[in-house]
């Protein structure tokens, strides 16, 4: 999928974060793939990924949770994690926590670690789990805090999907079919918009109102991260959902479902 990107489709600068999305990689793994090699063009030699995660298991959470484990292993190869912002993580304030549980029945991380190990090897990640709440991106800042002096050339991602839009997931505002999937791309670009305005806040506001994010938070916390290292622009890449990548791969699909994709760059 990497090797797939065309290099007219990696605009050039020097890009930090990004976001992309989860979901299995027949649907969305191009999708990411493309946002994850702009970033390694752009760090090719980056020592560091930072990955904050959508929480779907774990109701309640109000502090990043930076997972607990060592390592997390893959078909493709075993990451190591970060310890030395775990240390830092155990001796900081409220914000983040050491917390494995969220992120044991949760795939929104590990999802993206062979692109990951694809684009940068078994470079050490840092997985964080942030649900959409109002400290979002203040947590994103203070994972750059406390990583000053132990990551030189880290990046950032935000792993969620777009709005969810069907019967099945009790979510079909516009009705079904055509109508509704055009509501929902609708629904994915306002939050793009807030995304591309860099308001982490509005981010998860909007995410919450309108249901367009599982990973508002996520995304939240990257734009913080971004931000305290001085980012202020933004590339929107790709914007599509599930039912318009299965057509064109499988033929004719299922017209009641559709899960929103894209991916965003920030430097």
């Amino acid at each position: 999928m990497l090797d797939q990107v065309q290099a007219s489709d990696m605009p050039e600068g020097n890009w930090i974060g990004a976001v992309i999305p989860h979901a299995g990689w027949i649907c969305s793994g191009q999708i990411a793939a493309g946002a994850i090699a702009t970033l390694r063009k752009s760090r090719p030699q980056a020592d560091l990924v930072v990955v904050f995660g959508a929480v779907h298991t774990v109701a309640g959470l109000q502090y990043g949770a930076v997972d607990d484990h060592q390592a997390w292993r893959v078909p493709t190869g075993i990451s190591p994690v970060e310890q030395r912002i775990q240390k830092q993580v155990a001796d900081s304030g409220h914000l983040l926590r050491l917390d494995g549980r969220p992120h044991l029945r949760e795939h929104s991380i590990e999802v993206q670690l062979p692109l990951i190990q694809g684009a940068w090897g078994l470079v050490p990640i840092l997985p964080v789990a942030v649900a959409p709440i109002p400290a979002a991106g203040e947590i994103g800042r203070e994972v750059v805090r406390l990583l000053q002096g132990i990551a030189h050339s880290p990046v950032f991602l935000a792993s969620t999907d777009l709005t969810h839009y069907g019967a099945d997931y009790g979510f079909e505002p516009a009705g079904p079919g055509g109508d509704g999937f055009a509501w929902a791309m609708d629904n994915d670009r306002r939050l793009l918009q807030q995304i591309s305005a860099m308001d982490a806040k509005a981010v998860v506001r909007e995410s919450q109102e309108h249901h367009s994010a599982c990973g508002g938070g996520a995304v939240a916390a990257m734009i913080g991260a971004c931000l305290e290292l001085g980012a202020s622009k933004v590339q929107i890449l790709q914007h599509t959902n599930s039912f318009e990548v299965l057509s064109r791969k499988l033929g004719r699909q299922n017209a009641d479902l559709a899960v929103g994709y894209a991916s965003v760059v920030m430097r």
